[in-house]
């Protein structure tokens, strides 16, 4: 069991009353109405069901039920457990511990809502039905997607989830107590030393800066110890660059040469050896085999395969591979089943797989639902907005936010987003949380 860290004193120091600012900025984030949207209400009693219980399904959900009193809504998931997933990377790297993390749906579902306690089975878009991991079918009216995303660790030969803490891999993406053992195996490498491996597959993925962050938090933890002499880091991308946006893909490679980590592009790891602590990556030049004492591995994702088996998939261009949702970009409705919508990460679109996204995403999907219902022409417009606080060291972090165009769209005007800051780093680790608990309840 990993231990308890030595907590680390911020580098960067900013005002308590900008801290202040960032944190009532971030809390009224939350309940600010979408520019140019009008939450339009109905009275129908159309029956709207909502496959999935993450934090997307949670918050259309709650949002329905206030847009749509009359209406039967059904959210269908077996979890019962809620995960806070943008704190498993500050479980993997000991600044939190994993029940911090921790909920219960129940506690965030309106009680009105019914709650389907089962897995989806199948979609059957054609019929408006869903069939359940217990045989039953629920028909529908209209149907929001949210079943979150795959994490396919066995799409890497030799990897398995229950690897994760030994043998030097790490994998924050699992679930908490993965993320915790990634923590253990984070402090092994410390204390040994050696070879450390970061990167991420060539699928879409979930928060695509996490995998950075960890890179950097490896760093800080090893600078920490003292022990910064004792390893070496090498982040392997996926394509050539570090980051889709260009101006933070330039600062990150700046923050990695001043502290000496290395970097390949064009590496996606296709295999591993657990007991020979080898690595091999797909390369343009072939298979490259690499032995590593640590390694942070970003398994592929894809939609789940409900979703990819379902007529709801993009049937061709680049989202259809894995199978995402065809949805519009911007209105997130199907573009060939207009009683359907998706939010969250099975949405098919070109960004948008953080939380930060669903905020914005989910109020959009369920006004323009009601406005199909109404009648009306769907107003509402996601611009692809994304944000990713990019933690560089335990006390410091960017505030990275972005839309479809890779435009910076900052929140406050006093973050730089391409400067390290403690204010930044008060947002990931104090802000972050009650905000999203906020959306959950449907305040977006």
């Amino acid at each position: 069991m990993p231990t308890d860290p030595t907590p680390t004193k911020p580098t960067f120091t900013l005002s308590r009353r900008d801290a202040l600012k960032a944190l009532a900025g971030v809390a009224a984030i939350g309940t600010i109405p979408l520019a140019g949207a009008r939450a339009q209400t109905s009275q129908s009693r159309a029956k709207i069901v909502v496959a999935g219980a993450g934090a997307a399904g949670l918050a259309a959900a709650a949002r329905l039920r206030e847009l749509m009193p009359n209406a039967a809504i059904v959210i269908i998931d077996a979890r019962e457990q809620h995960w806070f997933q943008p704190g498993f990377t500050l479980v993997g790297s000991g600044v939190w511990r994993p029940e911090q993390t921790i909920d219960r749906n129940a506690r965030f579902l309106p009680g009105t809502v019914e709650w389907i306690k089962a897995e989806v089975a199948e979609i059957d878009a054609e019929a408006n039905r869903i069939v359940t991991s217990a045989g039953q079918s629920v028909a529908y009216d209209f149907l929001v997607v949210a079943t979150g995303l795959h994490l396919d660790y066995e799409g890497i030969e030799g990897m398995s989830s229950d690897l994760i803490g030994r043998h030097g891999i790490a994998s924050i993406y699992a679930g908490p107590e993965q993320a915790w053992a990634s923590w253990g195996a984070m402090q092994s490498f410390v204390e040994r030393g050696g070879q450390g491996h970061f990167g991420r597959p060539s699928t879409e993925m979930k928060c695509a800066g996490a995998p950075l962050k960890y890179t950097l938090l490896t760093d800080d933890r090893l600078r920490t110890a003292g022990r910064r002499g004792s390893a070496e880091l090498t982040y392997f991308a996926h394509n050539q660059g570090l980051f889709a946006v260009p101006p933070v893909n330039e600062k990150v490679g700046e923050i990695f040469a001043s502290r000496d980590v290395s970097w390949r592009p064009a590496h996606v790891l296709a295999a591993i050896d657990p007991g020979r602590q080898r690595a091999t990556y797909r390369t343009p030049d072939g298979m490259v085999e690499l032995d590593y004492d640590f390694i942070h591995l970003v398994p592929p994702m894809r939609a789940p395969r409900p979703v990819r088996d379902s007529a709801l998939a993009w049937q061709e261009g680049p989202l259809s591979a894995d199978g995402w949702v065809e949805v519009h970009k911007h209105t997130m409705q199907h573009t060939r089943f207009p009683n359907v919508f998706a939010i969250g990460d099975v949405a098919g679109v070109p960004k948008g797989k953080t939380a930060a996204s669903v905020k914005w995403q989910t109020p959009v999907a369920c006004e323009n639902l009601v406005s199909v219902i109404e009648g009306r022409e769907l107003s509402a417009s996601y611009n692809g907005y994304t944000s990713c606080p990019l933690v560089t060291r335990v006390g410091t972090a960017m505030l990275v936010e972005f839309d479809y165009d890779d435009n910076l769209v900052p929140s406050f005007p006093f973050i730089d987003p391409l400067e390290e800051s403690w204010v930044a780093w008060v947002i990931e680790e104090k802000a972050l949380k009650p905000t999203y608990h906020a959306m959950l309840r449907g305040l977006a």
